[in-house]
């Protein structure tokens, strides 16, 4: 997904995530192995997201020890649902607005249309950044008018960093990097990246890898795994 159709021929590469920065519960990111099944590329999400309408705003799913308050620390059953206004990530300089998205006619999570490569999109059909469960979102690693997207440097990204999403509702919700992982399109691992696991979580999807030239798109997705931070108790 979201390596755009109009790409210049020769793009930079982007960031590849370190082997070592993937989760230690998730399967490591794909190496560079040239016996890998090449994709069919698209200019959106190549995987059916698993978040659907009647999911949207998941009202359960948190586990007792996830109800009690800790010391000091408010309970990470999540935040009400609203609509993300903006994403920041400091590690690689990300300060951009977001827009809502929903599913292309593919049935696959669509993008920022292509004259907007600043800007990242939020799969609107699954849960709010913040709430409890899988929120998504996904942008362009590069376009041929402005050269780098908003998440070409997605893939520098490390476990402990932190990416924070403003909210229309004025809530801020402050997530840290479980980890980053490269994955093949048509081998992306659809539970681990858009299933509910009971916890207020964030994916973070651009694209990665090789760029293949004669489908002027990455073979490969980057996605970044983040859970809610705790925030001072009230």
């Amino acid at each position: 997904m979201i390596g755009l159709a109009a790409m210049a021929p020769d793009p930079v590469r982007p960031p590849q995530p370190d082997l070592a920065a993937a989760p230690p519960s998730l399967p490591s990111p794909s190496a560079d192995d040239p016996t890998t099944p090449t994709p069919t590329p698209t200019a959106t999400a190549t995987a059916k997201p698993k978040p659907s309408k009647a999911k949207a705003s998941p009202t359960t799913g948190t586990t007792q020890g996830e109800a009690r308050s800790v010391r000091g620390l408010q309970t990470l059953a999540g935040m009400p649902r609203s609509q993300p206004t903006r994403i920041k990530i400091p590690r690689i300089g990300v300060d951009a607005p977001t827009a809502q998205v929903g599913l292309d006619k593919n049935q696959q999570i669509a993008v920022p249309p292509l004259n907007q490569p600043k800007t990242a999109g939020w799969y609107k059909l699954g849960p709010s950044p913040g709430e409890v469960g899988t929120a998504v979102v996904v942008g362009h690693v590069d376009s041929r008018a402005t050269g780098r997207a908003v998440f070409f440097r997605l893939g520098e990204l490390k476990p402990k960093d932190t990416i924070e999403v403003l909210r229309a509702d004025g809530k801020k919700a402050r997530f840290i990097v479980d980890g980053v992982a490269r994955y093949p399109k048509k081998q992306l691992p659809l539970e681990l990246v858009y299933g509910h696991t009971g916890k207020a979580q964030l994916r973070v999807i651009t694209c990665g890898g090789d760029y293949d030239k004669a489908a002027r798109s990455y073979k490969d997705n980057i996605v970044v795994f983040a859970t809610l931070a705790p925030t001072p108790a009230s």
